[in-house]
This record gives C-alpha cells, sequence and structure tokens, in this order.
C-alpha cells in the first residue's frame, strides 16, 4: 500500500485510551482532560477489524498507544488478538512504564515484541515535578521487568531545556543493560509548544564528551525514523529521532488510529476520516479497506509544525491522539 507519493505505509500506530495515570507537563494540565465516554472508544473487536483490513493492504507493524495503554483492562487479550492477524509480523507497545512491572511477563506471553518507555529523569524530585506522581521507582521496576522477560525494550528521552540536561549521560547509560535509549525532540503539539525545542546535536555533543566519538550504526532497529549511534564507551546504541530540526517526513510509514476511531494520516494535521461508524455499522471488509486505501493516498507530503499561519495543524493533545 502506497500512498500519492509513492511512500510505503506498512506500520500502524493504535491508540487504545486517552486515559494516563501521569500528568506530564508537555502532555496534559494537572487536572487532567475530559476524557471519551467509554462507549465511544473502539473496542477491542473494532480495533481488531480495522488491523485486519490493515494488514490485508500492506501494514505488518502495529505499536497499541494511548493516554498509557496498560490503563485498560484486558490489553493484554488485544496483543494476542493483533499478533494473531494474519500478515502482522510485529506488535509493539509505548507505555510510562508505572503499570509495567506487574504485566511484563503476561505482555511477553501474548507475543508483545517491544515495548518503548518514556523517561525523562532519573531524580526523583524533578520526576514527581514533571509527571506530577512520585512514581520512579516503579517506572525503573517495570524497565527492568520488561528487558528481563525478553521484551526488546527502548527508552524514550525527551531532551528538555533547563530540566534534564545533566542526566542525559546517565540516562544513555541504560544502554549498558541492553536496552535502546532515544532522545527525541519534542514536537510543538498540544502543550509541547510551551517548551523550547533541544536538537539532538547538543545531545550528541553531550554523550561523545562522555563517551567518546560516534559511529552511524546502520542496523535495522525498528519501525520508526531514528538515527542510532554507537559510542566506544556503551556497550549498545543510542537512538535520536528530529522530527523538527531534520524533517524525515519523505521516508514517513505510518498512519495513526485514535481510541475514537479516527484515522490520522499526519500527526500534524487536524484533518483525516472517521472509521467507527463504517466499524460500526459492520459494512464488508472490502469497503472498510477501500476507505483506508483511499485515504492513506491522499496522506500529506510533509507536516506542518514550521508553518504557524497554518489553520488546520492539530490542537489536540498527544493524549488525546495516540502517542
Amino acid at each position: 500500500m502506497t500512498d500519492q507519493y509513492g511512500r510505503k505505509i506498512d506500520y500502524m500506530r493504535i491508540s487504545v485510551t486517552d486515559r494516563c495515570n501521569l500528568r506530564c507537563r508537555y502532555c496534559m494540565p494537572e487536572e487532567g482532560i475530559e476524557c471519551i465516554n467509554h462507549e465511544d472508544i473502539l473496542t477491542y473487536e473494532e480495533i481488531v477489524t480495522a488491523a485486519e483490513a490493515a494488514a490485508e493492504l500492506g501494514v505488518r507493524k502495529i505499536k497499541i498507544t494511548g493516554g498509557e495503554p496498560l490503563v485498560r483492562r484486558g490489553i493484554t487479550e488485544l496483543v494476542r488478538m493483533l499478533k494473531n492477524i494474519q500478515g502482522i509480523k510485529e506488535v509493539t507497545m509505548t507505555s510510562n512504564g508505572v503499570l509495567l512491572k506487574n504485566k511484563a511477563n503476561g505482555l511477553r506471553s501474548a507475543g508483545l515484541d517491544g515495548i518503548n518507555i518514556s523517561l525523562d529523569t532519573l531524580d526523583r524530585e524533578k520526576f514527581k515535578r514533571l509527571t506530577r506522581y512520585d512514581t520512579l521507582e516503579e517506572v525503573i521496576k517495570g524497565i527492568r521487568e520488561a528487558a528481563g522477560t525478553g521484551i526488546k525494550t527502548k527508552l524514550n528521552c525527551i531532551p528538555i531545556r533547563d530540566f534534564n540536561e545533566d542526566e542525559w549521560i546517565k540516562i544513555a547509560a541504560f544502554s549498558n543493560d541492553n536496552i535502546e535509549v532515544r532522545f527525541i525532540e519534542l514536537m510543538p503539539v498540544g502543550l509541547g509548544k510551551e517548551f523550547k525545542l533541544i536538537p539532538y546535536e547538543k545531545v550528541k555533543e553531550r554523550l561523545e564528551a562522555a563517551y567518546g566519538t560516534s559511529r552511524t550504526n546502520w542496523d535495522k532497529h525498528g519501525n520508526g525514523p531514528a538515527v542510532y549511534y554507537n559510542f566506544p564507551g556503551l556497550k549498545g546504541c543510542v537512538g535520536f529521532i528530529t522530527a523538527m530540526s531534520h524533517e524525515f517526513c519523505k521516508d514517513c510509514n505510518r498512519i495513526r488510529l485514535t481510541a475514537e476511531g479516527d484515522l490520522k494520516l499526519c500527526l500534524c494535521y487536524n484533518e483525516g476520516i472517521s472509521l467507527k461508524p463504517y466499524l460500526r455499522n459492520h459494512i464488508s471488509k472490502d469497503r472498510l479497506k477501500a476507505i483506508l486505501e483511499e485515504a492513506i493516498y491522499q496522506k500529506p507530503a510533509h507536516h506542518c509544525f514550521h508553518d504557524k499561519a497554518l489553520r488546520d495543524v492539530e490542537r489536540r493533545s498527544m493524549v488525546q491522539i495516540g502517542g
């Protein structure tokens, strides 16, 4: 399945909830958001129907997102259902890690291939300030438990000006424990607009000062656009996702399905198509595939984050869209 620019679309991010058990300052206000009514969120059966149609069109990899996916009841069973879809080669998940310690074994048994865990600080007080919850210890235990089960574990760290600049070296050291570390430029979505971007070069420069001159690692590491490097002083590798300083839209291979059933073709734009009416009216799979194919063909050429004059920019937060 390709779009009008010839990009192969083989990766689908599926949000299962807009609820989260943290209140990260770049994502949610302290009081939270007005959550979608439970009956308005796609059921697991509806999600699987959409995923089956996408798989028949060429989607091969699925990432379960939120909110926090682990707060939704029965999430392990959804992993199992998605893994059983013909054509799906990989099912992964994003998480903040708070609930992961007690769920890692079940997720592994269900077939989860990988998990990306957000970790922006190792300092308990700063973690409380950023997330508004005192759960850093649970997150660290969850990371260790997931890695110990054999699930491919990655840490996602957002460099934040005047907050975690002194911690990048310590966070990168997790790569010594067979855990991939990625530094991700903060995108101006929702409350993220209030934070100043730190370009990846600054992080890489700091890591090279501590761990030696890096060299590019050309191995395939996952579904996304991260560029990985090896450092002489680290056993593992460190990746950088640079959506703002180095646009990679020409190679974008993804689509997103929000928890309420909106198919988003680009994170930046407030446009897409609602699949929920079609799923709840139980249209034929051929018809659903045709709707998906037509929508995906219209995927925008690139994001619009640098064009502040555009009116159709996405105004929802990441927790509402799907991380």
